[in-house]
């Protein structure tokens, strides 16, 4: 473990922060502490290409194959200092020093790694050994697009069976708007019934990113095709992450992108809630 690591923020999810390959710390916003990330996808590659994206040099593809022991290893070894050592001393504000999940992320789409159902297994290994098991929150975050796959869905429902839960990126509406905010061409009917499928697997949060582009918010037509996917699944889903861009996009046309001003999308969140969903906003 490096002794001297970077001092974590809000504003930095650098995954090298713990000199480590798989694991890295961040302050999460959302997760409303310390996350510890499990990046699979350490080439850099995705499936998607979001507009808001903030991995340097991203590719389209998948991981490199996944060294499962060293995975293993490293996150024993991160978990021991951040619970018994003095990781949260040396690297964490006062106000953020709550350890609060493992979560698979990372810089690209954790289910295309052929390893995914044997890095839950190991990440439930780690837990079991250190006590953490059903104290410690494991969370997957992805784009759902390979719900389709056994595997996947494998992956998934050893996940729910650890406790976690999934954070599934839910954008946009329509075929159109998904593909100039994702970077994918994904017809808005899969999207749900790789939702609902992901449901049924473990506990299921969407998580939606708004922002304005050239200065200017989401025209209504975009905003109201969004709600109607959450129409359709709102007795399925535990509810929505809410969020605005807390760091610069690094995709090209990225400088075309900027925060919404925090009143607009609470006004989002609220007619979110009114749809009977709960709704956590982090503009």
């Amino acid at each position: 473990m490096d002794p001297k690591p970077v001092k974590l923020s809000v504003a930095d999810h650098r995954r090298d922060s713990a000199g480590l390959t798989y694991i890295y710390p961040v302050i999460s916003r959302r997760a409303g502490g310390v996350s510890v990330g499990i990046n699979l996808n350490i080439n850099n590659a995705c499936n998607w290409a979001c507009a808001y994206c903030q991995v340097p040099n991203l590719t389209r593809g998948g991981p490199p194959p996944i060294d499962l022991d060293l995975l293993e290893r490293e996150l024993e070894g991160f978990l021991v200092d951040a619970t018994r050592g003095d990781f949260m001393a040396r690297a964490v504000p006062p106000e953020a020093r709550r350890l609060m999940d493992v979560a698979f992320s990372g810089n690209g789409e954790p289910t295309s790694a052929a390893e995914f159902l044997d890095a839950v297994a190991r990440v439930g290994a780690v837990l079991e050994r250190l006590g953490l098991k059903g104290r410690l929150m494991v969370r997957l975050i992805t784009n759902g697009s390979l719900l389709h796959r056994p595997a996947v869905q494998a992956g998934i429902a050893a996940l729910g069976q650890l406790g976690g839960e999934v954070w599934f990126k839910l954008d946009r509406g329509t075929r159109a708007d998904v593909e100039r905010v994702n970077g994918v061409a994904l017809a808005p009917e899969k999207a749900v019934t790789d939702l609902r499928r992901c449901c049924a697997l473990a506990p299921t949060w969407v998580q939606s990113c708004f922002f304005a582009r050239d200065g200017k918010a989401p025209e209504e037509a975009e905003v109201s095709a969004y709600l109607e996917q959450l129409k359709a699944v709102r007795g399925e889903i535990r509810g929505v992450h809410l969020y605005g861009l807390a760091r610069p996009t690094l995709q090209p046309g990225g400088e075309h992108l900027s925060r919404l001003p925090e009143e607009t999308l609470r006004a989002l969140g609220k007619r979110i809630a009114d749809l009977g969903l709960r709704v956590e906003i982090n503009p």
